[in-house]
Protein backbone atom coordinates (compact mmCIF):
# COMPACT_ATOMS: atom_id res chain seq x y z
CA UNK A 1 0.00 0.00 0.00
CA UNK A 2 1.13 3.70 -0.35
CA UNK A 3 1.23 6.67 2.12
CA UNK A 4 1.06 10.10 1.40
CA UNK A 5 3.64 12.07 3.06
CA UNK A 6 4.25 15.66 4.92
CA UNK A 7 6.96 16.28 3.20
CA UNK A 8 6.97 19.93 4.17
CA UNK A 9 7.16 19.19 7.80
CA UNK A 10 10.24 16.93 7.32
CA UNK A 11 12.20 19.38 4.60
CA UNK A 12 15.60 20.47 5.21
CA UNK A 13 15.77 23.84 7.06
CA UNK A 14 18.09 26.28 5.68
CA UNK A 15 18.58 30.11 6.14
CA UNK A 16 16.73 30.99 2.62
CA UNK A 17 15.52 28.86 0.12
CA UNK A 18 18.04 26.10 -1.35
CA UNK A 19 16.47 24.97 -4.58
CA UNK A 20 19.84 22.34 -4.70
CA UNK A 21 19.02 20.69 -0.75
CA UNK A 22 15.54 20.29 -1.18
CA UNK A 23 16.13 18.88 -4.63
CA UNK A 24 18.41 15.67 -2.81
CA UNK A 25 15.47 15.67 -0.39
CA UNK A 26 12.47 15.15 -3.35
CA UNK A 27 15.32 12.45 -4.93
CA UNK A 28 15.23 10.79 -1.75
CA UNK A 29 11.66 10.26 -1.95
CA UNK A 30 11.13 9.39 -4.60
CA UNK A 31 13.18 6.61 -4.01
CA UNK A 32 10.91 5.12 -1.47
CA UNK A 33 8.64 3.13 -2.97
CA UNK A 34 5.85 2.88 -0.57
CA UNK A 35 4.98 6.87 -1.11
CA UNK A 36 1.95 7.08 -2.72
CA UNK A 37 2.55 10.83 -3.02
CA UNK A 38 2.76 14.07 -0.90
CA UNK A 39 0.60 16.07 1.65
CA UNK A 40 1.02 18.82 -0.18
CA UNK A 41 1.13 22.60 1.97
CA UNK A 42 -0.96 25.26 0.19
CA UNK A 43 0.23 29.05 1.16
CA UNK A 44 -1.23 30.90 -1.65
CA UNK A 45 0.30 29.29 -4.32
CA UNK A 46 0.85 26.09 -6.13
CA UNK A 47 4.60 26.31 -4.35
CA UNK A 48 5.64 28.83 -1.47
CA UNK A 49 8.96 29.31 -3.29
CA UNK A 50 9.18 28.08 -6.89
CA UNK A 51 5.74 26.38 -8.94
CA UNK A 52 8.32 25.72 -11.78
CA UNK A 53 10.72 24.11 -9.56
CA UNK A 54 8.04 21.81 -7.99
CA UNK A 55 6.39 20.91 -11.10
CA UNK A 56 9.79 19.90 -12.01
CA UNK A 57 10.90 18.01 -9.09
CA UNK A 58 7.95 15.74 -8.21
CA UNK A 59 6.97 12.62 -9.17
CA UNK A 60 4.59 12.53 -11.94
CA UNK A 61 3.39 9.48 -11.12
CA UNK A 62 2.45 10.67 -7.51
CA UNK A 63 -0.62 12.22 -6.43
CA UNK A 64 -1.31 14.73 -3.70
CA UNK A 65 -3.59 15.36 -0.95
CA UNK A 66 -3.74 19.44 -0.45
CA UNK A 67 -3.45 20.54 2.94
CA UNK A 68 -4.74 24.58 3.49
CA UNK A 69 -3.19 24.29 7.30
CA UNK A 70 -0.05 26.04 6.56
CA UNK A 71 -1.94 29.06 5.03
CA UNK A 72 -4.79 29.52 7.48
CA UNK A 73 -2.28 29.63 10.02
CA UNK A 74 -0.83 32.27 8.55
CA UNK A 75 -3.14 33.91 7.92
CA UNK A 76 -5.17 33.74 11.53
CA UNK A 77 -1.36 35.51 12.27
CA UNK A 78 -3.12 38.63 11.08
CA UNK A 79 -6.94 38.13 11.36
CA UNK A 80 -8.18 36.32 13.69
CA UNK A 81 -11.63 36.34 12.32
CA UNK A 82 -10.09 34.19 9.39
CA UNK A 83 -11.75 30.86 9.03
CA UNK A 84 -14.16 28.86 7.25
CA UNK A 85 -16.51 28.56 10.46
CA UNK A 86 -16.40 33.09 11.21
CA UNK A 87 -19.37 34.50 12.36
CA UNK A 88 -17.25 37.27 10.90
CA UNK A 89 -18.23 37.86 7.52
CA UNK A 90 -15.50 38.95 6.31
CA UNK A 91 -13.34 36.20 8.15
CA UNK A 92 -15.38 33.95 6.55
CA UNK A 93 -15.55 35.72 3.10
CA UNK A 94 -11.45 35.26 3.16
CA UNK A 95 -11.30 31.57 4.01
CA UNK A 96 -13.44 31.07 0.92
CA UNK A 97 -11.31 33.23 -1.39
CA UNK A 98 -7.91 31.30 0.02
CA UNK A 99 -9.66 27.89 -1.06
CA UNK A 100 -10.05 29.43 -4.56
CA UNK A 101 -6.55 29.58 -4.80
CA UNK A 102 -6.31 26.41 -3.26
CA UNK A 103 -8.64 25.73 -6.44
CA UNK A 104 -6.17 27.34 -8.97
CA UNK A 105 -3.28 25.69 -7.79
CA UNK A 106 -5.01 21.91 -7.76
CA UNK A 107 -6.24 22.44 -12.02
CA UNK A 108 -2.40 23.61 -12.11
CA UNK A 109 -0.97 20.49 -11.25
CA UNK A 110 -3.54 18.30 -12.79
CA UNK A 111 -3.10 19.76 -15.81
CA UNK A 112 0.87 19.79 -15.96
CA UNK A 113 0.33 16.09 -14.88
CA UNK A 114 -2.01 15.44 -17.51
CA UNK A 115 -4.48 14.11 -14.92
CA UNK A 116 -6.35 14.09 -12.00
CA UNK A 117 -3.66 13.63 -9.57
CA UNK A 118 -5.08 15.84 -6.70
CA UNK A 119 -7.37 13.13 -4.87
CA UNK A 120 -8.54 15.92 -1.62
CA UNK A 121 -7.91 19.42 -0.35
CA UNK A 122 -7.26 19.36 3.77
CA UNK A 123 -9.67 22.35 4.83
CA UNK A 124 -10.12 23.61 8.58
CA UNK A 125 -12.61 24.64 11.27
CA UNK A 126 -10.82 28.03 11.83
CA UNK A 127 -11.13 30.24 13.69
CA UNK A 128 -9.68 29.48 16.70
CA UNK A 129 -12.31 29.74 19.92
CA UNK A 130 -11.42 32.73 21.87
CA UNK A 131 -12.97 35.04 24.38
CA UNK A 132 -13.45 37.74 21.33
CA UNK A 133 -13.55 34.56 18.63
CA UNK A 134 -16.78 32.31 18.75
CA UNK A 135 -16.52 30.64 15.15
CA UNK A 136 -20.17 29.13 13.99
CA UNK A 137 -21.86 25.96 12.57
CA UNK A 138 -24.03 27.97 10.44
CA UNK A 139 -21.41 29.90 9.20
CA UNK A 140 -19.06 26.37 8.56
CA UNK A 141 -22.33 24.70 6.93
CA UNK A 142 -22.51 27.91 4.82
CA UNK A 143 -18.88 27.98 3.83
CA UNK A 144 -19.14 23.67 3.25
CA UNK A 145 -22.04 24.41 0.87
CA UNK A 146 -20.17 26.51 -1.31
CA UNK A 147 -17.22 24.65 -1.72
CA UNK A 148 -19.26 21.71 -2.75
CA UNK A 149 -20.71 23.44 -5.09
CA UNK A 150 -17.35 24.30 -7.12
CA UNK A 151 -15.03 22.77 -9.50
CA UNK A 152 -12.46 20.79 -7.81
CA UNK A 153 -11.49 18.71 -11.08
CA UNK A 154 -11.80 15.02 -8.87
CA UNK A 155 -10.52 16.49 -5.43
CA UNK A 156 -12.25 15.39 -2.27
CA UNK A 157 -12.80 17.94 0.22
CA UNK A 158 -11.96 16.72 3.38
CA UNK A 159 -12.38 18.52 6.88
CA UNK A 160 -9.36 17.73 8.61
CA UNK A 161 -10.05 17.82 12.94
CA UNK A 162 -7.73 19.67 14.49
CA UNK A 163 -7.25 19.72 18.50
CA UNK A 164 -10.71 21.76 20.05
CA UNK A 165 -10.60 24.46 23.03
CA UNK A 166 -11.11 22.26 25.79
CA UNK A 167 -11.91 24.12 28.95
CA UNK A 168 -8.76 23.80 31.56
CA UNK A 169 -6.21 23.72 28.99
CA UNK A 170 -4.17 25.10 26.70
CA UNK A 171 -4.91 23.88 23.02
CA UNK A 172 -2.17 24.35 19.70
CA UNK A 173 -4.74 25.10 17.27
CA UNK A 174 -8.14 25.55 19.47
CA UNK A 175 -10.69 24.99 16.54
CA UNK A 176 -14.00 23.57 16.78
CA UNK A 177 -15.17 20.29 18.27
CA UNK A 178 -15.54 16.93 16.27
CA UNK A 179 -19.53 16.92 17.23
CA UNK A 180 -19.76 20.06 16.06
CA UNK A 181 -18.05 19.59 12.20
CA UNK A 182 -20.15 16.45 12.26
CA UNK A 183 -22.79 18.40 12.71
CA UNK A 184 -21.53 21.06 10.18
CA UNK A 185 -20.85 18.23 7.64
CA UNK A 186 -24.18 16.42 7.32
CA UNK A 187 -25.86 19.60 7.16
CA UNK A 188 -23.95 20.65 4.38
CA UNK A 189 -24.55 17.01 2.46
CA UNK A 190 -27.92 17.23 2.08
CA UNK A 191 -27.33 18.95 -0.64
CA UNK A 192 -23.63 18.21 -1.80
CA UNK A 193 -23.33 17.00 -5.20
CA UNK A 194 -20.27 14.88 -3.58
CA UNK A 195 -20.44 14.78 0.10
CA UNK A 196 -17.70 15.76 2.14
CA UNK A 197 -15.44 13.76 4.56
CA UNK A 198 -12.83 14.05 7.44
CA UNK A 199 -9.80 13.57 8.18
CA UNK A 200 -8.31 12.32 11.35
CA UNK A 201 -5.03 13.45 12.43
CA UNK A 202 -3.71 11.38 14.87
CA UNK A 203 -1.56 13.98 16.98
CA UNK A 204 -4.31 16.32 17.01
CA UNK A 205 -6.73 14.38 18.65
CA UNK A 206 -3.54 12.58 21.41
CA UNK A 207 -3.11 16.44 22.10
CA UNK A 208 -6.68 17.07 22.45
CA UNK A 209 -7.96 14.07 24.86
CA UNK A 210 -4.57 14.29 26.10
CA UNK A 211 -4.00 10.75 25.75
CA UNK A 212 -3.54 7.59 23.04
CA UNK A 213 -7.27 7.13 23.46
CA UNK A 214 -8.81 10.52 21.94
CA UNK A 215 -7.81 9.69 18.41
CA UNK A 216 -9.45 6.31 18.55
CA UNK A 217 -12.24 7.95 19.01
CA UNK A 218 -12.87 10.65 16.84
CA UNK A 219 -12.37 7.72 14.57
CA UNK A 220 -15.20 5.99 15.43
CA UNK A 221 -17.13 8.94 15.82
CA UNK A 222 -16.29 9.96 12.37
CA UNK A 223 -16.83 6.00 11.37
CA UNK A 224 -20.16 6.13 13.05
CA UNK A 225 -21.21 9.37 10.77
CA UNK A 226 -20.39 8.15 7.41
CA UNK A 227 -17.88 10.46 7.10
CA UNK A 228 -14.38 8.84 7.83
CA UNK A 229 -11.89 9.40 4.42
CA UNK A 230 -8.40 9.57 5.59
CA UNK A 231 -6.11 8.76 8.77
CA UNK A 232 -3.11 10.99 9.23
CA UNK A 233 0.09 9.93 11.41
CA UNK A 234 1.28 12.46 13.81
CA UNK A 235 3.11 11.79 17.29
CA UNK A 236 2.93 13.95 20.70
CA UNK A 237 3.99 13.42 23.78
CA UNK A 238 2.66 14.92 27.12
CA UNK A 239 6.74 15.00 28.56
CA UNK A 240 8.78 17.97 27.91
CA UNK A 241 10.93 17.45 25.00
CA UNK A 242 12.87 18.99 21.93
CA UNK A 243 9.33 18.85 20.67
CA UNK A 244 7.50 20.22 23.47
CA UNK A 245 5.07 19.22 25.54
CA UNK A 246 0.99 18.84 24.05
CA UNK A 247 1.85 20.50 20.87
CA UNK A 248 1.11 19.64 17.23
CA UNK A 249 5.14 20.03 16.37
CA UNK A 250 4.35 16.43 14.27
CA UNK A 251 6.71 14.45 16.50
CA UNK A 252 8.39 11.12 15.21
CA UNK A 253 6.59 7.53 16.06
CA UNK A 254 8.48 5.62 19.38
CA UNK A 255 10.23 2.96 18.22
CA UNK A 256 9.26 0.08 16.75
CA UNK A 257 9.90 -2.82 14.73
CA UNK A 258 14.05 -2.05 15.32
CA UNK A 259 13.94 1.52 13.03
CA UNK A 260 17.12 3.40 13.66
CA UNK A 261 14.99 7.04 13.91
CA UNK A 262 12.34 7.57 16.56
CA UNK A 263 11.41 9.45 19.39
CA UNK A 264 11.74 7.68 22.43
CA UNK A 265 9.14 9.83 24.33
CA UNK A 266 6.21 9.45 21.67
CA UNK A 267 2.86 8.28 22.49
CA UNK A 268 2.11 7.00 19.14
CA UNK A 269 3.55 3.55 19.21
CA UNK A 270 3.06 0.40 17.05
CA UNK A 271 0.01 -0.70 19.57
CA UNK A 272 -1.23 3.06 18.88
CA UNK A 273 -1.08 2.38 14.69
CA UNK A 274 -2.32 -1.01 14.72
CA UNK A 275 -5.39 0.43 17.00
CA UNK A 276 -6.39 2.98 14.69
CA UNK A 277 -6.04 0.93 11.72
CA UNK A 278 -7.95 -1.56 13.10
CA UNK A 279 -10.89 1.08 14.26
CA UNK A 280 -10.75 2.89 10.89
CA UNK A 281 -10.99 -0.17 8.53
CA UNK A 282 -10.62 1.07 4.25
CA UNK A 283 -10.04 4.32 3.72
CA UNK A 284 -9.21 6.63 1.05
CA UNK A 285 -5.98 8.00 2.24
CA UNK A 286 -3.58 7.14 4.91
CA UNK A 287 -0.30 9.39 5.66
CA UNK A 288 2.53 10.74 8.05
CA UNK A 289 3.23 14.01 8.72
CA UNK A 290 6.54 14.33 10.81
CA UNK A 291 9.03 17.20 11.73
CA UNK A 292 12.34 16.25 13.41
CA UNK A 293 15.07 17.64 15.55
CA UNK A 294 17.73 19.12 15.72
CA UNK A 295 17.08 21.15 12.80
CA UNK A 296 20.33 20.71 11.81
CA UNK A 297 19.44 17.48 10.42
CA UNK A 298 20.68 16.29 7.24
CA UNK A 299 18.65 14.68 4.62
CA UNK A 300 19.79 11.54 4.70
CA UNK A 301 18.53 11.84 8.72
CA UNK A 302 15.57 13.47 7.80
CA UNK A 303 14.57 11.00 5.01
CA UNK A 304 15.47 7.75 8.11
CA UNK A 305 12.57 9.11 10.17
CA UNK A 306 9.94 8.80 7.00
CA UNK A 307 11.10 6.05 5.84
CA UNK A 308 10.68 3.99 9.45
CA UNK A 309 7.78 5.54 9.82
CA UNK A 310 6.47 4.46 6.86
CA UNK A 311 8.15 0.76 7.58
CA UNK A 312 5.77 0.70 10.76
CA UNK A 313 2.81 0.91 8.75
CA UNK A 314 4.40 -1.63 5.83
CA UNK A 315 4.83 -4.01 8.85
CA UNK A 316 1.38 -3.89 10.61
CA UNK A 317 -0.42 -3.50 6.67
CA UNK A 318 -1.90 -0.52 7.10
Amino acid sequence: MGYFVGAYATAPVTESWDPAIQAEYFAGLKAMANVRGLEHPFTGALHPEDDDWFLANIDPQWDFVFTGMPGVMQRLGTDAGFGLASADEAGRQAALDFYEQARQAIHKLNRHLGRQAVTGLLIHAAPRVTGEETPDVAALTASLETLASWDWDGAELVLEHCDAKVAGQDADKGFLPLATEIEALAAANRNAGKPLGLCINWGRSALEARGVDGPVEHIQAAQAAGLLRGLMFSGVSGQESRYGAWRDTHMPPAQAFDIPAFEPCSLLTETEFRRCLQAAGALDFVGVKISVRPHALSVAERLAFIDGTLHILDKIGG
